[in-house]
This record gives C-alpha cells, structure tokens and sequence, in this order.
C-alpha cells in the first residue's frame, strides 16, 4: 500500500518516524513535507498536495491512504478533507482509527503530534492503515449521501 504523509511542524518528528518504520514494514511512503523544520511553517499545502494525491491513486486503482499530522491534527484534517473526495478523519485513539476506515471508509487519518506518544501515535495510525472498510450497505449509502453533496450541492435524505 502506497501511503503519503504530511505534516506541519509540530509533527515533523512523528512524520519522520512513521516514514521510517511504516515503509520498514512495507508500507510504500511518500513524504509531502515539509522536510526541516520551521515554527513558522503553513500546513495547508503540505497536507492538500497529500490528499491530493490519495485521490489520484485511488482514482488509478492504486491502494493508497494518507496520514495528515499536526499539533492537533484538527487543521490538517480540514485542509485535507477540502480536496474532493477526501474523508479525512481525526482519529484519537484505536477505535476511532478502526471505525473511520471500517464505517466512514476514510482514506485519510489525522493525527495531533503533540496529543500522544510517538508509540500511541504509530500504534492509531497503524490500526487506521490496517482495518478494511466493511462494504456494508448502509454505511456504502451513507458515504455515497456526502459524495452527492460534495459533487453536486444536492441534500440527500
């Protein structure tokens, strides 16, 4: 599985980490910045050009996800789920990270580098990229409810 990874500054460590050990455990990781640190750094870029190209994957047939990472990973999330066709999740421990995929079948998860440990944070993530979506109808009806809002305005009931 292809895995792209952005961050801002206060999750620059936890990026560098998960690059190493998540592509030591085959995961294919693309790193979207930034590449040093800098206080004053804007995330936005970082993290759309990484959802972005979640989406291009998918759209290819690729098995691709992304991690978003930030002090909060709140502003990353919602900089990511402005591409169209992202389902960015905040996950905050493992079960939030298994029902995002599970449930929401999310193709990105946001993680707050300063809400955890390296090690709990690796441990959500991991539980994130490993967890299928469970292709059960009604969650299948539900995400297709937003896509239709998100592609055309149109409120579905």
């Amino acid at each position: 599985m292809r895995v792209h990874i952005a961050t801002d500054h206060a999750g620059l460590e936890l990026s560098a980490h998960l690059i190493e050990d998540l592509g030591a455990k085959g995961f294919e990781m693309i790193d979207h910045g930034p590449t040093a640190y800098d206080a004053e750094d804007d995330y936005p870029a970082f993290c759309i050009n990484a959802a972005l190209a979640v989406v291009a994957d998918r759209a290819s047939g690729m098995d691709s996800l992304g991690i978003v990472l930030g002090g909060s990973g709140n502003g990353e999330q919602i900089a990511a789920n402005k591409v169209l066709g992202v389902r960015a999740a905040l996950a905050w421990n493992l079960d939030t990270a298994r029902l995002a995929r599970e449930h929401n079948d999310a193709n990105v998860v946001a993680v707050g580098g300063r809400q955890h440990s390296i090690e709990e944070a690796t441990g959500i993530i991991e539980a994130f990229l490993t967890e299928p979506f469970s292709n059960v109808e009604r969650h299948i009806r539900r995400i297709s409810k937003i896509a239709t809002y998100e592609e055309t305005g149109e409120v579905v009931a």
